[in-house]
């Protein structure tokens, strides 16, 4: 049995890569591994919250891991902390790390490329499946998600805040990949087969934000040069205060 950790980005895609590995006899998967943009206190490009991650991962029944990346972290520095992490996780013995990645080619090789030098083995679990079936199983399986980020070049606010479901799917128009795997939105995940209770929150205000492009604000995935999508729109997510 090989342990590994997987990259939990607290959206769909992961939990749909959990639910595939814990069927997978060769895999003992242990901690969620999850970065926060630190000067924010929120998880990388979805925007959720420290209080609600935790939360999220206690009523999984799942120890984590939080990986605090500084204020727009450049390749260099992005590639230094998260070299660190690895290879405090290979000392405690995980020797695979799990991906929610589904087609794109050149993340897949980069992150192929920076756990070799660890040697972890990077595990992709719904590596080529189709999008729309995958997402379809995910609402089939009772998974629950509410969209917490949307890209604005690509979606309108009214999907911000929407939960994951039949209309959803059939609203998205065609241009849009049915899991956003070209980053059109995020999800937070809140009950499914993965939970032990489902994750109790209150739906926030939504709040649009621009970003502007440099040189060293890379998307840590690549050394390519790309356009920028620089406009979206968050809906935050409150833990629920009981009274």
């Amino acid at each position: 049995m090989n342990k590994a950790y997987i990259n939990w980005s607290s959206g769909k895609d992961a939990a749909m890569a959990l639910y595939y590995a814990r069927k997978n006899n060769e895999l003992e998967v242990g901690n969620l591994v999850t970065s926060l943009s630190a000067d924010v206190d929120r998880v990388t490009m979805h925007g959720v919250r420290r209080e609600l991650l935790i939360e999220q991962a206690h009523c999984m029944g799942m120890d984590l891991q939080i990986i605090e990346l500084p204020a727009n972290a450049g390749m260099e520095t992005y590639n230094q902390i998260m070299s660190e992490a690895t290879e405090q996780l290979k000392s405690e013995d995980y020797s695979h790390s799990i991906f929610g990645d589904i087609f794109l080619e050149d993340l897949r090789t980069y992150r192929e490329e920076q756990l070799q030098k660890a040697n972890i083995q990077a595990v992709f679990p719904l590596w080529k499946l189709n999008t729309k079936e995958l997402l379809q199983q995910f609402i089939d399986l009772n998974f629950k998600a509410i969209v917490v980020c949307t890209n604005s070049k690509v979606l309108d606010e009214s999907f911000c805040g929407r939960l994951i479901d039949k209309e959803f799917v059939n609203d998205l128009p065609e241009n849009v990949d049915p899991c956003g795997e070209n980053g059109e939105f995020h999800t937070f995940v809140y009950d499914g087969p993965i939970f032990e209770k489902p994750v109790d929150f209150e739906i926030g205000e939504k709040v649009k934000r621009s970003y502007s492009s440099a040189e060293d604000e890379d998307d840590c995935h690549s050394d390519a040069e790309k356009p920028w999508d620089t406009e979206f729109c968050f809906c935050d997510l409150l833990p629920k205060q009981n009274i």
